[in-house]
């Protein structure tokens, strides 16, 4: 069994039952996700998800980690990272049979997500039924505006890739 703790830093820490730590996540994208305030896991604890402040839903894989989790090798690999709501999220699970995220703000709607890759189905009391066998037409939240973030996998020096590097522009 693993215990794990959100903190308003963006960390999450895995504690051993002893209360040992076992291991810190850090959100590698490049959306800052801000303090984090909701937790949740598959049945199997292979799927890791966080809900921040600022409405963010990051999702890790757990997997290679628990198989042996003294493995250097084995790593936890952040897998997604998307705004799922404009503002804090408050809860949030995984239904299992269907594949998909619930989630819950602050703003008051409580969303429902494609578990695997962030696709949007909807709002709970929307007018349409959810269609959740298609995830090919990609939408949005209408107070959202970013899509997800896929992260590929972490560069070995773990160094975060600047965007716009620093580079004198003197008509600025």
């Amino acid at each position: 069994p693993i215990l794990a703790s959100a903190h308003e830093s963006s960390c999450i820490r895995l504690w051993s039952i002893q209360g040992n730590l076992m291991k810190e996540l850090l959100p590698f994208s490049e959306h800052p996700s801000g303090p984090l305030t909701a937790l949740c896991t598959d049945i199997f604890t292979k799927i890791l998800l966080a809900g921040s402040e600022k409405g963010y839903i990051i999702r890790w894989n757990m997997a290679s980690f628990l198989e042996d989790p003294r493995n250097k090798k084995n790593e936890i690999k952040e897998e997604l990272c998307r705004r799922a709501h404009a503002t804090k999220v408050v809860e949030l699970f995984i239904e299992e049979e269907k594949n998909v995220v619930v989630t819950a703000s602050i703003d008051g709607s409580v969303r429902l997500w494609h578990a695997m890759t962030g696709y949007y189905f909807g709002y709970f009391g929307q007018a349409r039924k959810f269609e959740l066998s298609d995830t090919s037409r990609l939408i949005l939240p209408s107070d959202v505006s970013a899509f997800p973030a896929i992260i590929k996998e972490k560069s070995k020096d773990t160094e975060k890739k600047v965007k716009y590097p620093l580079i004198l522009d003197r008509d600025k």
